[in-house]
């Protein structure tokens, strides 16, 4: 079967390879944020590692994600997207290797953030590929369903596969293994991925990029250090007021812009702001499970790395079967029904993880980590698609830049919040731990309902229409500007 069928148009085999190959990327940069949560007790034994240490070697890697991202999608759409994904492997493979072999814990928090430098070219260019491979709407759905199972896959498989190899080969094994699978995408991308750049290319942003980074570094150094400084601390409070202000330079700046970083009328659409929203509710909550659940697992209850991540099997599991299932029932019937049961699913397993303590029987909670499989199984899907469901084309980089933003901001914090919330208490351990515990639960089911309201909100007839005359919008603006591309063209 030939790999070209006519100029400028790729043969299934062809789309489906371009289609495996990001998602092997999405595998080692997703699977990169979960499979470090069961090796934090080891690394904390190794390097004498903080509590603050330990987050800060999750968050310098999601903080990165989180705050890039836009950036690289819309710099992706201008200068070529293969070209890009393709020094994005390059950077991710070095930064682990750097981590491998890092001598301190402030040293893997650097490489874990170049590790992220990488990362973020990574994520939402292999969206925007996956989303210009796919012209056709039903078939670009059902691959952006795929993509978007991968992700949560990869998010829910990241502690058994580091488990097994802490308990095997040491912490730092969960970082080199990533350089021989990106080796091997690099030489696939130049094989077989075309390049692509979106039709209105969008200049560089420095104040808009500025600006975000302020606002989410200052949260995140915050929120981290709280526990340290104190809230009412001038150190904090200055944070948060830099945060604040950069909050409102986004808004009144960016709004002013013709090319902005980040396209602020995409959130005429309720389904796109949704779907934001969601996704930052939905990573939050999981995120605030995988870091306490495995200092829980190791340090209340004495398991080994690998014993803790097998308890996490069930999410995994639940990940594996629900998530294709649900991106072929969001194509065929839409995102409600997905997204309610997520919500719901979220808001039960926090509601029941109060109840946990140091000698809870074991299938009790493993039952509750069911709860934690279904929400994570059922909300990627829905989450991608209504992301980029109705725009056009040339908003595909920008717009999966934005839902991955969501995701990776809503981890972040999720870390961040957790870990400042239990953290006096990780050395007292036992009751004190789980006790601690309960203000992460009650934050984990509030984030189940708001994804439950907006799952409902998001998908009625209002919402759909905020949707479509958003996407009309671009339409109008990219034909303005091809107009004036061809009037200022010498006949």
């Amino acid at each position: 079967m030939p790999l070209k069928t006519t100029a400028g148009e790729l043969s299934r085999r062809r789309r489906l390879l371009v289609l495996a190959i990001c998602c092997a990327s999405m595998v080692v940069v997703v699977m990169d944020i979960s499979i470090v949560n069961v090796a934090l007790p080891a690394i904390r034994l190794d390097l004498h590692a903080s509590v603050s240490g330990l987050q800060w070697t999750v968050d310098a890697y999601t903080l990165v994600l989180a705050g890039f991202m836009v950036l690289t999608g819309s710099t992706a759409d201008r200068v070529g997207r293969r070209r890009i994904f393709q020094v994005g492997l390059a950077v991710f493979g070095f930064g682990s290797l750097l981590c491998s072999v890092a001598p301190s814990i402030g040293w893997l928090i650097a490489a874990r953030a170049l590790q992220a430098v990488g990362g973020t070219m990574l994520n939402p260019v292999a969206m925007a590929i996956v989303a210009t491979t796919f012209p056709d709407r039903a078939e670009r759905a059902r691959a952006v369903g795929v993509f978007g199972a991968v992700s949560g896959l990869s998010l829910g498989l990241g502690p058994i596969l580091g488990g097994a190899l802490v308990d095997g080969f040491g912490w730092r094994s969960i970082f080199w293994i990533n350089v021989p699978i990106v080796a091997v995408a690099i030489v696939c991308t130049a094989l077989f991925v075309p390049e692509s750049r979106a039709a209105r290319a969008r200049r560089f942003d420095p104040v808009g990029q500025t600006l975000v980074i302020l606002m989410l570094g200052s949260v995140v150094y915050a929120i981290v250090e709280s526990g340290r400084l104190g809230w009412t601390s001038p150190v904090i409070l200055g944070l948060l007021a830099v945060a604040v202000l950069g909050a409102f330079g986004i808004l009144g700046y960016e709004s002013r812009r013709a090319d902005p970083m980040l396209e602020l009328r995409l959130f005429r659409s309720v389904p796109f702001s949704s779907a934001i929203l969601m996704a930052l509710f939905a990573l939050c909550g999981f995120g605030a499970f995988l870091f306490v659940t495995t200092l829980y697992l190791q340090n209340v209850r004495g398991m080994s790395a690998l014993t803790a991540g097998l308890c996490l099997l069930p999410v995994g599991v639940l990940i594996v079967v629900l998530s294709p299932l649900t991106g072929r029932l969001v194509g065929s019937r839409g995102p409600r029904l997905p997204l309610v049961v997520s919500g719901a699913a979220l808001a039960l397993g926090g509601g029941a993880s109060i109840w946990l303590g140091p000698a809870t029987p074991l299938p009790a909670v493993l039952a509750i980590y069911l709860l934690f499989g279904i929400a994570q199984g059922t909300v990627n899907p829905p989450i991608t698609n209504s992301a980029v469901s109705g725009m056009p084309a040339s908003m595909a980089g920008v717009a999966t830049s934005l839902a991955s933003t969501g995701r990776q901001t809503g981890i972040t914090l999720g870390v961040a919040i957790s870990g400042t919330i239990v953290g006096s208490a990780l050395g007292r351990g036992g009751t004190a731990f789980t006790g601690a515990e309960h203000g992460v639960w009650w934050l984990v089911l509030g984030l189940g309902v708001g994804i439950l309201i907006l799952g409902l909100l998001s998908t009625g007839r209002w919402a759909l229409g905020t949707a479509g005359r958003a996407a009309e919008l671009f339409e109008e603006v990219e034909r303005g500007a091809d107009t004036t591309r061809r009037e200022g063209v010498p006949g």
